[in-house]
């Protein structure tokens, strides 16, 4: 059986919003906010993280997280706010 993988929002102090894929969010945020993390996060400090959603796979977390760097930084609020009510909602929901 092969891990879960997870899409994660991180909201940086800016104000942006930095969307990823992983799967051990805890490591990976940590990485981001010690500057280990993707180069995004480096110049733009993480503030906290605004929410993570499950995947089966790498291949359905990584079609999410395109879908989701698509949406505008309202809708990712919107899409963050809605996986902090329901973390264990279905994943194959197109958006």
């Amino acid at each position: 059986m092969t891990k879960p993988w997870y899409l994660y929002l991180i909201e940086c102090e800016d104000g942006s919003i930095y969307t990823g894929i992983t799967v051990d969010v805890a490591a990976r945020y940590e990485a981001h906010r010690l500057g280990t993390g993707a180069r995004y996060t480096r110049a733009h400090k993480p503030r906290r993280l605004l929410g993570q959603e499950i995947h089966a796979d790498r291949s359905s977390a990584s079609k999410a997280e395109y879908r989701v760097k698509k949406l505008s930084p309202a809708e990712k609020r919107r899409y963050a706010a809605a996986l902090a009510d329901d973390p264990s909602r279905p994943t194959d929901e197109t958006g």
